[in-house]
Protein backbone atom coordinates (compact mmCIF):
# COMPACT_ATOMS: atom_id res chain seq x y z
CA UNK A 1 0.00 0.00 0.00
CA UNK A 2 1.44 3.35 -1.04
CA UNK A 3 1.90 6.07 1.56
CA UNK A 4 -0.69 8.33 -0.07
CA UNK A 5 -3.27 5.53 -0.16
CA UNK A 6 -2.54 4.66 3.48
CA UNK A 7 -3.04 8.27 4.53
CA UNK A 8 -6.29 8.54 2.57
CA UNK A 9 -7.62 5.25 3.91
CA UNK A 10 -6.49 5.62 7.53
CA UNK A 11 -6.58 9.36 8.13
CA UNK A 12 -8.15 11.70 5.57
CA UNK A 13 -10.94 9.73 3.87
CA UNK A 14 -11.54 6.50 5.74
CA UNK A 15 -12.46 7.57 9.31
CA UNK A 16 -14.76 10.50 8.44
CA UNK A 17 -16.46 8.56 5.63
CA UNK A 18 -17.02 5.54 7.88
CA UNK A 19 -18.51 7.80 10.54
CA UNK A 20 -20.69 9.71 8.08
CA UNK A 21 -22.09 6.50 6.60
CA UNK A 22 -22.18 4.64 9.93
CA UNK A 23 -20.57 1.92 7.83
CA UNK A 24 -21.16 -1.69 8.85
CA UNK A 25 -19.17 -4.42 7.13
CA UNK A 26 -20.02 -8.13 7.28
CA UNK A 27 -18.06 -11.02 5.81
CA UNK A 28 -14.82 -9.08 5.23
CA UNK A 29 -12.93 -12.33 5.85
CA UNK A 30 -14.13 -13.53 2.43
CA UNK A 31 -12.06 -10.85 0.65
CA UNK A 32 -8.44 -12.03 0.25
CA UNK A 33 -5.91 -9.45 1.45
CA UNK A 34 -3.69 -10.04 -1.58
CA UNK A 35 -3.95 -11.56 -5.04
CA UNK A 36 -6.50 -11.22 -7.83
CA UNK A 37 -10.11 -10.96 -6.73
CA UNK A 38 -13.30 -9.89 -8.48
CA UNK A 39 -15.78 -8.15 -6.20
CA UNK A 40 -19.19 -8.36 -7.89
CA UNK A 41 -21.83 -6.11 -6.39
CA UNK A 42 -25.33 -4.76 -6.80
CA UNK A 43 -25.32 -1.13 -7.89
CA UNK A 44 -27.48 1.55 -6.30
CA UNK A 45 -25.48 4.78 -6.35
CA UNK A 46 -22.36 6.51 -7.65
CA UNK A 47 -21.01 6.31 -4.09
CA UNK A 48 -20.85 2.48 -4.32
CA UNK A 49 -17.41 2.65 -5.92
CA UNK A 50 -16.15 4.67 -2.96
CA UNK A 51 -17.72 2.44 -0.31
CA UNK A 52 -16.52 -0.93 -1.62
CA UNK A 53 -12.75 -0.17 -1.41
CA UNK A 54 -13.27 1.17 2.10
CA UNK A 55 -15.17 -1.96 3.19
CA UNK A 56 -12.83 -4.38 1.41
CA UNK A 57 -9.73 -2.96 3.08
CA UNK A 58 -7.78 -2.80 -0.20
CA UNK A 59 -7.70 -0.78 -3.39
CA UNK A 60 -10.41 -1.96 -5.79
CA UNK A 61 -10.20 -0.98 -9.44
CA UNK A 62 -13.39 0.06 -11.24
CA UNK A 63 -13.78 1.12 -14.85
CA UNK A 64 -14.46 4.85 -14.98
CA UNK A 65 -14.41 7.84 -17.27
CA UNK A 66 -10.86 8.90 -18.14
CA UNK A 67 -11.68 12.57 -17.47
CA UNK A 68 -11.96 11.76 -13.77
CA UNK A 69 -8.15 11.49 -13.73
CA UNK A 70 -7.58 14.58 -15.82
CA UNK A 71 -7.78 18.27 -15.08
CA UNK A 72 -5.46 20.88 -13.64
CA UNK A 73 -5.18 22.87 -10.47
CA UNK A 74 -6.41 21.91 -7.03
CA UNK A 75 -9.59 20.17 -8.19
CA UNK A 76 -7.68 18.13 -10.77
CA UNK A 77 -5.25 16.99 -8.06
CA UNK A 78 -8.09 16.08 -5.68
CA UNK A 79 -9.88 14.05 -8.37
CA UNK A 80 -6.71 12.14 -9.26
CA UNK A 81 -6.02 11.46 -5.59
CA UNK A 82 -9.59 10.34 -4.88
CA UNK A 83 -10.30 8.24 -7.94
CA UNK A 84 -6.74 7.09 -8.60
CA UNK A 85 -4.88 6.64 -5.32
CA UNK A 86 -7.82 5.70 -3.12
CA UNK A 87 -10.32 4.17 -5.53
CA UNK A 88 -7.90 2.62 -8.00
CA UNK A 89 -10.04 3.60 -10.96
CA UNK A 90 -9.16 2.12 -14.36
CA UNK A 91 -9.69 4.92 -16.89
CA UNK A 92 -11.70 4.31 -20.06
CA UNK A 93 -11.92 6.85 -22.85
CA UNK A 94 -15.60 6.69 -23.75
CA UNK A 95 -15.03 8.77 -26.86
CA UNK A 96 -12.90 5.94 -28.26
CA UNK A 97 -15.17 3.03 -29.21
CA UNK A 98 -12.21 0.65 -29.39
CA UNK A 99 -11.06 1.55 -25.87
CA UNK A 100 -14.56 1.08 -24.44
CA UNK A 101 -14.95 -2.24 -26.24
CA UNK A 102 -11.81 -3.66 -24.65
CA UNK A 103 -12.97 -2.94 -21.08
CA UNK A 104 -12.82 -6.64 -20.14
CA UNK A 105 -9.25 -6.76 -21.45
CA UNK A 106 -8.37 -3.85 -19.16
CA UNK A 107 -9.93 -5.74 -16.26
CA UNK A 108 -7.95 -8.87 -17.14
CA UNK A 109 -4.74 -6.87 -17.20
CA UNK A 110 -5.53 -5.42 -13.78
CA UNK A 111 -6.23 -8.86 -12.32
CA UNK A 112 -3.10 -10.37 -13.90
CA UNK A 113 -1.09 -7.96 -11.75
CA UNK A 114 -2.75 -9.29 -8.59
CA UNK A 115 -5.24 -6.45 -8.23
CA UNK A 116 -8.80 -6.37 -6.95
CA UNK A 117 -11.42 -5.47 -9.53
CA UNK A 118 -14.96 -4.29 -8.85
CA UNK A 119 -17.78 -5.01 -11.26
CA UNK A 120 -21.53 -4.46 -11.32
CA UNK A 121 -23.07 -7.43 -13.16
CA UNK A 122 -26.35 -5.58 -13.72
CA UNK A 123 -24.43 -3.23 -16.00
CA UNK A 124 -25.84 -0.01 -14.55
CA UNK A 125 -27.37 1.40 -11.40
CA UNK A 126 -30.80 0.08 -10.49
CA UNK A 127 -33.29 2.86 -11.09
CA UNK A 128 -36.37 0.93 -9.95
CA UNK A 129 -34.99 -0.64 -6.77
CA UNK A 130 -34.96 -4.15 -8.24
CA UNK A 131 -31.98 -6.51 -8.42
CA UNK A 132 -31.84 -7.26 -12.11
CA UNK A 133 -30.50 -10.20 -14.10
CA UNK A 134 -26.71 -10.19 -14.30
CA UNK A 135 -24.87 -9.78 -17.57
CA UNK A 136 -22.25 -12.45 -18.21
CA UNK A 137 -19.17 -10.22 -18.29
CA UNK A 138 -18.36 -11.22 -14.72
CA UNK A 139 -18.55 -14.89 -15.72
CA UNK A 140 -16.27 -14.36 -18.70
CA UNK A 141 -13.79 -12.48 -16.55
CA UNK A 142 -13.77 -15.13 -13.83
CA UNK A 143 -13.34 -17.98 -16.33
CA UNK A 144 -10.53 -16.19 -18.18
CA UNK A 145 -8.49 -15.13 -15.15
CA UNK A 146 -9.09 -17.72 -12.43
CA UNK A 147 -9.51 -14.88 -9.95
CA UNK A 148 -11.48 -15.37 -6.73
CA UNK A 149 -15.06 -14.11 -7.22
CA UNK A 150 -16.71 -12.58 -4.15
CA UNK A 151 -20.39 -11.51 -4.19
CA UNK A 152 -20.99 -8.18 -2.47
CA UNK A 153 -24.32 -6.70 -1.37
CA UNK A 154 -24.79 -3.02 -0.59
CA UNK A 155 -27.73 -1.50 1.25
CA UNK A 156 -28.31 2.15 2.02
CA UNK A 157 -26.12 3.79 -0.62
CA UNK A 158 -29.20 4.75 -2.62
CA UNK A 159 -30.24 6.87 0.35
CA UNK A 160 -26.78 8.48 0.63
CA UNK A 161 -26.86 9.61 -2.99
CA UNK A 162 -30.03 8.81 -4.93
CA UNK A 163 -29.79 8.55 -8.71
CA UNK A 164 -29.72 12.09 -10.11
CA UNK A 165 -28.67 13.75 -6.83
CA UNK A 166 -25.41 15.70 -6.67
CA UNK A 167 -24.71 15.73 -2.94
CA UNK A 168 -24.47 13.18 -0.12
CA UNK A 169 -26.99 12.61 2.65
CA UNK A 170 -26.20 10.88 5.95
CA UNK A 171 -27.59 7.35 6.09
CA UNK A 172 -26.39 3.99 7.41
CA UNK A 173 -24.66 1.83 4.80
CA UNK A 174 -24.12 -1.91 5.14
CA UNK A 175 -21.72 -3.93 3.01
CA UNK A 176 -21.99 -7.73 3.09
CA UNK A 177 -19.41 -9.93 1.40
CA UNK A 178 -20.36 -13.53 0.67
CA UNK A 179 -18.22 -16.65 0.32
CA UNK A 180 -16.42 -16.92 -3.04
CA UNK A 181 -18.23 -18.58 -5.91
CA UNK A 182 -16.95 -22.13 -6.56
CA UNK A 183 -15.88 -21.52 -10.15
CA UNK A 184 -13.93 -24.80 -10.37
CA UNK A 185 -17.06 -26.82 -9.58
CA UNK A 186 -19.06 -24.93 -12.19
CA UNK A 187 -16.29 -25.45 -14.73
CA UNK A 188 -16.72 -29.21 -14.32
CA UNK A 189 -20.41 -28.91 -15.21
CA UNK A 190 -20.48 -26.28 -17.96
CA UNK A 191 -18.46 -24.96 -20.88
CA UNK A 192 -18.21 -21.65 -22.72
CA UNK A 193 -21.38 -19.53 -22.67
CA UNK A 194 -23.18 -21.86 -20.26
CA UNK A 195 -20.25 -21.55 -17.85
CA UNK A 196 -20.34 -17.75 -18.06
CA UNK A 197 -24.07 -17.77 -17.32
CA UNK A 198 -23.70 -20.27 -14.46
CA UNK A 199 -20.99 -18.18 -12.77
CA UNK A 200 -23.02 -15.01 -13.20
CA UNK A 201 -26.16 -16.60 -11.78
CA UNK A 202 -24.24 -17.87 -8.75
CA UNK A 203 -22.91 -14.36 -8.20
CA UNK A 204 -26.39 -12.83 -8.41
CA UNK A 205 -27.76 -15.47 -6.02
CA UNK A 206 -25.02 -14.57 -3.55
CA UNK A 207 -25.88 -10.89 -3.82
CA UNK A 208 -29.62 -11.53 -3.51
CA UNK A 209 -29.16 -13.51 -0.30
CA UNK A 210 -27.53 -10.49 1.34
CA UNK A 211 -29.41 -7.46 0.06
CA UNK A 212 -32.98 -6.29 0.53
CA UNK A 213 -33.84 -5.74 -3.14
CA UNK A 214 -36.60 -7.76 -4.82
CA UNK A 215 -35.29 -9.69 -7.83
CA UNK A 216 -36.19 -9.13 -11.44
CA UNK A 217 -35.81 -11.72 -14.20
CA UNK A 218 -35.12 -8.93 -16.69
CA UNK A 219 -31.96 -7.03 -17.53
CA UNK A 220 -31.71 -3.45 -16.30
CA UNK A 221 -32.08 -0.75 -18.92
CA UNK A 222 -28.70 0.66 -19.79
CA UNK A 223 -28.28 4.46 -19.66
CA UNK A 224 -28.10 6.29 -22.94
CA UNK A 225 -24.92 7.53 -24.67
CA UNK A 226 -22.97 10.02 -22.61
CA UNK A 227 -24.35 8.82 -19.28
CA UNK A 228 -21.85 8.25 -16.46
CA UNK A 229 -20.14 4.89 -16.25
CA UNK A 230 -21.76 2.82 -13.51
Amino acid sequence: MQVSEWILRRVIVGPPLRAYLRLRVEGAEHVPATGPVIIASNHLSFVDSMVIPLAAGRKVGFLGKAEYLQGTGLMGWIKRLWFGEFGGMIPVDRSDARAAARSLELAEEHLSKGGAFGIYPEGTRSRDGMLHKGRTGVGRLAAATGAVVVPCALTGTDKVQPVGATGFRPHRVTVRFGPPVDVDSLREQHVKSKLFRAITDEVMDGIAERCDQPRSADYADRPGPGAPLG
